[in-house]
């Protein structure tokens, strides 16, 4: 007979106001979210940007230095994440079989292409790099774990919302497509128009829509529903990964994806 596990919700479970959160792990989750994103602050810069007392942002990065979550380089005595924060975060990778079933297609994909391959996800409407496969070219493209960014000018991002349905597609339009480049997708009609050109080839191309001079081609991975959770793509310096050679490398981006989808129990949309 299977065991039924406690599920320890309280009753108040479903009540989101503010009298049921904890202020001080509020308070330190943010402090620690503004030290992940910079190269190093100190005590007073860190209680500038969090808008809090010198004396509160101390304990907390006290606290969080205990468990490994921060660490203080004494030149300076600047604050950084700590390893402590990668361990837990990493944990995240373990929520999906995707991540382990597509290391051996990204290995097989930078062999064959001599480009980096990614995979990502979608996390509030940005994409999220879960993992990658660096070449080992001087110039490469390279997007560490944990890396986001906007998915209408991202390989994977365009991968993913060519599969959305139209609906949603506009929601995330709606709330800006900002341009980083003179070949940036800007305007919401723009969008639509590639992403039928996508779902037409099979795959996505970031045509240094993000940063001039790189070049990305991506696709979609699917779930047992026909949806797209996943994205894999090969990215790389203009001059090597070439528009001539970006059909090339998507029928084997294509095919990378599909590998993954079939191996995870998903089925192509």
């Amino acid at each position: 007979m299977a065991v039924t596990r406690p599920r320890g919700r309280p009753k108040s479970f479903h009540d989101k106001t503010a009298e049921n959160t904890i202020q001080a792990l509020d308070r330190a989750l943010m402090i620690l979210k503004v030290v992940s994103e910079s190269s190093g602050l100190t005590l007073t810069e860190l209680a500038s940007r969090t808008d809090q007392s010198v004396p509160t942002v101390y304990r907390v990065l006290t606290t969080l230095q205990t468990h490994g979550f921060v660490e203080m380089e004494e030149p300076g005595q600047l604050w950084h994440v700590g390893g402590g924060a990668f361990r837990v975060g990493s944990q995240f990778l373990r929520r999906t079989k995707v991540v382990e079933r597509a290391r051996a297609p990204m290995d097989r994909l930078m062999r064959a292409t001599g480009e980096t391959a990614n995979l990502g996800v979608e996390m509030r409407d940005q994409v999220l790099f879960l993992s990658q496969v660096e070449t080992h070219e001087t110039i490469r493209a390279f997007f560490p774990p944990g890396t986001l960014g906007p998915m209408h000018v991202s390989g994977i991002g365009k991968a993913l919302l060519a599969w959305y349905p139209e609906e949603r597609v506009r929601q995330i339009a709606a709330a800006g497509l900002p341009r980083f480049t003179a070949q940036s997708i800007g305007a919401e009609a723009q969008l639509l128009a590639d992403l039928a050109a996508t779902r037409t080839r099979g795959y996505a191309i970031d045509d240094e829509e993000r940063a001039e001079g790189m070049r990305c081609v991506a696709a979609p991975i699917f779930n047992a529903h026909g949806e797209p959770i996943a994205g894999l793509s090969v990215s790389g310096p203009a001059f090597r990964l070439t528009a001539e050679k970006a059909a090339e490398i998507g029928a084997l981006v294509r095919a990378a994806a599909d590998e993954v989808t079939e191996a995870t129990g998903g089925r192509a949309g």
